[in-house]
């Protein structure tokens, strides 16, 4: 952990209770995620235990207590995508990468998550890989968008 930056990110705030959410938010922003030593920094900072800074971090979807992948594969489970086979779709990209939903490879390559809706319903089934959108998909395209690597093709349970 970067010492120096985490003592930077508290040096701006005055340690009230108030400031948990905002020192958790620019702590993601400069880390990437919610390492589990800047938690316990943070919990001594503001005087509060370290369980109620991790009930924080773990409530809310916004925060990671994981890294990303270097690709971040976001599937939709909105109704349009789900009535279009967004579960089969899921099911194929997890045994592409060979992980499951919420979990990241072990060389951080991939990471995968899924939402209630990317709004993109007209494009259903629809997945996003970073930033890029990708609809309309079938079992053909994702194997075209995730080729076979020596980790993936696992078979997930």
């Amino acid at each position: 952990m970067k010492e120096e930056l985490l003592r930077r990110i508290l040096s701006s705030y005055k340690g009230r209770k108030r400031d948990l959410i905002p020192i958790l938010q620019a702590v993601q922003a400069n880390f990437g995620r919610l390492p589990e030593e800047a938690m316990l920094r943070i919990a001594r900072f503001i005087g509060i235990p370290e369980s109620e800074v991790y009930s924080v971090a773990s409530f809310y979807t916004q925060f990671r207590l994981t890294p990303l992948g270097r690709k971040h594969v976001t599937a939709c489970r909105g109704t349009a995508c789900h009535i279009r086979g967004a579960p089969h779709i899921l099911r194929e990209i997890e045994k592409a990468i060979g992980i499951k939903e919420g979990e990241v490879t072990s060389d951080l390559e991939y990471s995968l998550e899924t939402v209630a809706c990317i709004g993109c319903c007209a494009l259903a089934p629809c997945i996003r890989l970073n930033r890029d959108v990708y609809g309309e998909m079938t079992p053909e395209k994702v194997k075209e968008l995730f080729p076979a690597s020596d980790e993936g093709e696992q078979d997930v349970q």
